[in-house]
């Protein structure tokens, strides 16, 4: 998917949210258990009821590589559904690969040709080689892991390296990689305040934003100080969406979730 193709996906839809489905069996409703595959009746339910409020879905594929082979096919019946039937959705295998380059590309081989993501996240810790493998797929996206949301982020992402954070020198270098047009990056929401001098380095790259919701960042604040012409935003919500009820109205739930941040989403485009 082109990046021109998914923001009139978001100017059309009103909305740059991205519904995290991070499927765990403890936590869906328990009449689905009886079904044959209990984590895809959950994502294609969720899917279903909010598929015209958001403009991406993101997969993490630690819900499903912990339920062995059945996992990993429910993964792929996932994403099979949705480019069958949902073809606009942008699509992110939220994977946080990165390895020597002739292991990338077989990764990238994995999550772009085989599954038929349009991205994939990516830690940029063993540099250019590790990345460029997978910026070599066109209209594919590499997701760069630049400044998370969690608290371990300020034990090495914050530190001074040479006088200046590294974070910071990950996206300036990473500007440099061949097709870095295609990069996008991970910025958290529990960090907005920051997102001023990230513009100031990639004011035009897209951000994947988690962090809304569960983890208490401010969609406000995300828009103000991250927003670019483009937009340029891509908002996670994962658990406060997928699991708003564990009832058998779960999806309609999920439906009402997401149209609430849907509607604040659409109330900051239109202030800009």
């Amino acid at each position: 998917m082109t990046t021109d193709f998914l923001v009139g996906q978001i100017r059309k839809k009103e909305s740059f949210l991205c519904i995290g489905l991070d499927t765990d069996l403890d936590k869906v409703p328990k009449h689905l258990l009886k079904e044959e595959d209990p984590i895809f009746a959950f994502n294609k339910a969720i899917i279903d009821a909010t598929h015209h409020l958001c403009v991406a879905y993101k997969p993490n594929t630690a819900f499903y590589e912990a339920y062995g082979i059945k996992g990993w096919q429910a993964l792929e019946k996932t994403i099979n559904y949705l480019n069958i039937n949902y073809p606009e959705i942008f699509t992110i295998a939220d994977a946080k690969r990165g390895d020597i380059g002739n292991t990338s590309t077989r990764y990238a081989k994995a999550f772009f040709e085989d599954l038929g993501f349009d991205s994939v996240t990516i830690a940029p810790y063993m540099g250019r080689d590790s990345v460029e493998p997978f910026l070599a797929f066109k209209d594919k996206h590499t997701i760069l892991l630049a400044l998370t949301s969690n608290m371990g982020a300020f034990d090495f992402q914050t530190k001074m390296v040479d006088g200046k954070e590294l974070y910071k020198q990950v996206l300036e270098i990473s500007k440099t990689y061949e097709n870095s047009e295609n990069l996008m990056y991970v910025v958290g929401a529990t960090k907005a305040t920051f997102l001023t001098e990230i513009r100031n380095i990639i004011p035009n790259s897209f951000l994947l934003v988690p962090g809304v919701g569960v983890q208490g960042g401010s969609l406000a604040e995300v828009c103000r100080y991250g927003m670019s012409d483009n937009v340029g935003l891509l908002v996670n919500s994962s658990r406060g969406i997928i699991y708003a009820s564990d009832q058998d109205n779960f999806a309609q739930a999920s439906a009402e979730k997401a149209k609430e941040l849907q509607q604040e989403m659409s109330l900051e485009l239109k202030k800009r």
